[in-house]
Parts: structure tokens; C-alpha cells; sequence
């Protein structure tokens, strides 16, 4: 699909046709077939991300989904909403668009640099407690990739919503890298495994920064790949287990990759003092990560951008 590019230079103001709320553009973060997303300051002085599109209907449904979210008892999923309008240009062409909460943080695989194999599992579990609440309000997230998640406030957030699509119905919208039916894995049917599939993705990916191509045999290429990643063994069997339907929900691969947490032993303290001295701030990192996604081990153990 298309982007939709809006090029509005910092200093820009967008004004409500309806509120008459004024947003001023700081710059530009991401566009994609929905709309341009820009970082943008109210005339309060509040930041906040807004997307400017086209079409209204389509914006109307990621509207409407991100109120959903905030009426999830106890779960914050996505970006608070803040504001809908339609902005009139200089041309005199409506422009329809909103505002929403601006996630600051760190993109995943940024995170992940340097750091342990353990946070991929911590990262992926975060992933799928949200996921499990998406599920159990009825709906799938679809386009669940990378660049739609932040580390923030050691959490992983999403940012970006537009794929999310109602259990039994159609994708809408999703990146082939990440999508089952690119792989011959399965159907494009809204399910929770359809985000299961693309959380093994996420997970690959952490293992082959460089994305791979499917070939002219899919699954071939993804055993292949799997088996060849050592940052990527302890995970192993789980991915499998997914990949063969084995497991069908969020809650199932949230056990599992918690299981295999709790099986990886710290090295004794006498033989490896320097190396735990080093590693006590990513331990006290890692230790917030887990606590935050609500997963208590034995020993303590991310506009909608696009």
C-alpha cells in the first residue's frame, strides 16, 4: 500500500476545523498507507503525536479502536487518545486527523544491542500479556512487527494500531516478513495464533537483524534460519511449538517462555564476581522489565505511527 505523505515543516500549525484547537508541528516521525504521523506541541504546551490522512472512515476506525483500548479495565494498550478534527489547508482541501498520547522510547532492536539473550524472552512475554488482554477484548493486533513497538518506561509499548482487526474476520493490514500466509504458515483469519506467528517473527529477527527471503520453500527457510541462530537455542522448541499449532494462545507461549527463564541458572557468584559486578545494572534492568510485565520469577526474575 501507498504511504500517505503529508510534508508539513516544523513551526506548522494545524488547526481544528470544529475545536479550533491549534497543534504545532515539531517534525515529522513516520508515515504509512493511513496517514503521516508528526510530533506536535498544543497551544497548553503538551507533546503529542498527530496523524494526518485522507481517508475518514479509515481514521475513524483507529479512533474508535484506541478509545476500545482505554475502556480495558486495568491495561493500558496503545496510545491514549486525546483529540479528532478535520484541518482545512491553504488550498482550501479537508484533511481529516487526530491526536493521540506520544510514546517517547527506545526501538526494540536498539534495546537489545549488547544486552543478554534472556531479554528477548522478557521482551516477548511483556508482548504477549498485551496481547492476551487484546485477544480476550476480541480483537487481533495483525500488524504486530518492530517498528510498531517502543521500549518505554521498561515496557514495551505499541505505537501504532491500524492493523487491528476483530477475531474471524479478515487482516487488514500487514508486512509480509511478519505475516503467516507469506510464509505458508496459515491463514491471514483474524486469531490469536495470527499474532502468535508474528511474535516468532519478532523473536527471529532478534536473532537475524538482516531480514531473510522465504525462497521456494518458506518453511524450509525458517527451520533453517531458526536452527542457525545461537542467541536463539533457548527459545527453540517454543517457536516450533508455535509454528506447528501446538500453541494456540497468548497465555500458552507466555508459560512457556517463562519456563524456559526459570531453567537458565546464574553462574555462581565465587567464580564469576567480576562479570556480575558488570552486569548489575542490566540485571537491576532486567529485573523492572520482567516485574512490569507482571511475570514474578524465583529469583525476581513497546501510530499507530504508521
Amino acid at each position: 500500500m501507498k504511504k500517505q505523505v503529508f510534508d508539513l515543516s516544523p513551526g506548522s500549525r494545524v488547526t481544528g476545523k470544529w475545536s479550533g484547537c491549534t497543534y504545532t508541528i515539531i517534525k515529522k516521525v513516520g508515515a504509512g498507507a493511513c496517514g503521516t504521523v508528526f510530533l506536535c506541541r498544543s497551544h497548553q504546551g503538551d507533546t503529542y503525536a498527530l496523524k494526518l490522512g485522507e481517508d475518514s472512515s479509515r481514521m475513524m476506525l483507529e479512533v474508535n479502536m484506541l478509545k476500545k483500548f482505554s475502556k480495558v479495565q486495568g491495561v493500558k494498550l496503545g496510545p491514549s487518545f486525546v483529540d479528532v478534527d478535520d484541518w482545512v489547508d491553504v488550498s482550501g482541501r479537508t484533511h481529516p486527523f487526530y491526536v493521540m498520547e506520544y510514546v517517547e522510547g527506545t526501538p526494540v532492536t536498539e534495546f537489545l544491542k549488547g544486552k543478554t539473550k534472556d531479554w528477548i524472552g522478557i521482551l516477548a512475554i511483556q508482548l504477549l500479556a498485551d496481547l492476551e488482554n487484546l485477544h480476550k477484548a476480541g480483537f487481533v493486533f495483525g500488524d504486530l512487527k518492530t517498528d510498531n513497538l517502543l521500549v518505554s518506561g521498561s515496557k514495551v509499548r505499541w505505537i501504532d494500531v491500524g492493523g487491528v482487526t476483530a477475531i474471524g474476520r479478515a487482516i487488514k493490514e500487514y508486512t509480509e516478513f511478519y505475516d503467516r500466509g507469506y510464509w505458508n504458515m496459515g491463514s491471514r483469519k483474524a486469531e490469536p495464533t495470527y499474532d502468535l506467528f508474528a511474535v516468532t517473527m519478532i523473536m527471529m529477527e532478534m536473532g537475524h537483524p538482516k531480514r531473510f527471503e522465504k525462497g521456494s520453500h518458506p518453511q524450509k527457510a525458517l527451520e533453517n534460519k531458526l536452527a542457525s541462530s545461537p542467541i536463539l537455542k533457548p527459545y527453540r522448541r517454543v517457536i516450533q511449538q508455535c509454528w506447528k499449532g501446538n500453541i494456540q494462545n497468548a497465555t500458552q507461549m507466555k508459560d512457556h517462555l517463562s519456563g524456559v527463564l526459570m531453567k537458565r541458572k546464574s553462574p555462581p557468584a565465587s567464580s564469576r564476581q567480576r562479570r556480575v559486578h558488570n552486569k548489575k545494572s542490566e540485571n537491576v534492568e532486567l529485573a523492572a522489565l520482567t516485574v512490569a510485565s507482571g511475570v514474578f520469577f524465583a529469583v525476581s526474575i513497546v501510530s499507530f505511527f504508521f
